[in-house]
């Protein structure tokens, strides 16, 4: 279990065709988290759950016009089921400690529950009023004190069908790539460098197509930290680097854990 806090602040880059230009965000985001492993057909397996609550301000051009708007509320809960499917099979502490590092393949869902804020009358709003699901797969290789991974998935949304004034909007699906290169240290403490690719996602509002596909990317870096015993910190910054439409920003978080064992996980052999 844990709680998170992040920061994002950039461009928001919008279909050339619409009348917005130079729309600027910052956005906080808080959150609490609970994530539970177990044994799955003898491999091991985790969920998930996370719920935000963000806040922020959005500024720009509409038309000739500058406007400005706030907002504050909660945000879409997530929910996300993960299992090894080659390698990693379920163990206790004791023999995940003392077990040899091999190449795993994992797969995963991230499903989206549309409970955030949401008014129709608004164009911008904390929560999506669709359902989204984000099926995964990853492999990680160990190699030395490094670990490669890699990640290939995509974001899949139902229909907003009360989108701003009433309209419907639709949205094609969302490839995501993304990779990591991991040194472990001692003990919990490692670092990483991170690189996600988007693309796709383009959007159609009441039947009309918008020239709004995604062809973003963002590098970043992580560093978890262990402190106290079983407890940790994570901080991670990620930076915008290149992006067609969608957006262009840096975030920065830092995120505590605490993690425990069942007594039965615990007990010796």
């Amino acid at each position: 279990m844990g709680a998170i806090y992040s920061y994002s602040s950039g461009d928001l880059l919008f279909d050339p065709t619409l009348p917005f230009s130079d729309v600027h965000a910052s956005i906080n985001s808080s959150a609490t988290f609970y994530l539970r492993t177990f044994g799955l057909f003898g491999r091991s397996a985790s969920v998930s759950a996370v719920v935000p609550y963000t806040w922020g301000t959005v500024d720009g051009n509409v038309g000739e016009e500058y406007r400005s708007v706030d907002r504050a509320g909660v945000a879409d809960a997530t929910f996300r089921i993960a299992s090894n499917l080659l390698g990693a099979p379920a163990l206790s502490p004791r023999e995940f400690a003392s077990k040899k590092r091999s190449t795993t393949l994992g797969a995963s869902l991230i499903v989206k529950v549309p409970v955030g804020e949401y008014d129709p009358s608004k164009l911008i709003n904390i929560g999506t009023n669709r359902w989204s699901f984000k099926p995964e797969l990853g492999v990680s290789h160990p190699a030395g004190k490094w670990w490669l991974e890699a990640y290939a998935g995509g974001w899949f949304t139902t229909t907003n069908h009360d989108f701003y004034g009433g309209q419907v909007k639709e949205q094609d699906p969302i490839g995501v790539l993304q990779s990591h290169v991991v040194y472990a240290f001692k003990g919990r403490l490692w670092a990483a460098l991170d690189g996600t690719y988007y693309f796709g996602g383009a959007t159609t509002v009441d039947g009309v197509h918008n020239a709004d596909r995604q062809e973003n990317s963002r590098v970043g870096a992580t560093l978890a930290l262990p402190v106290l015993g079983r407890h940790s910190l994570k901080f991670e910054f990620a930076k915008g680097a290149t992006a067609r439409v969608g957006t262009k920003m840096d975030t920065f978080s830092v995120a505590w854990q605490y993690y425990w064992f069942d007594r039965r996980d615990t007990a010796k052999p």
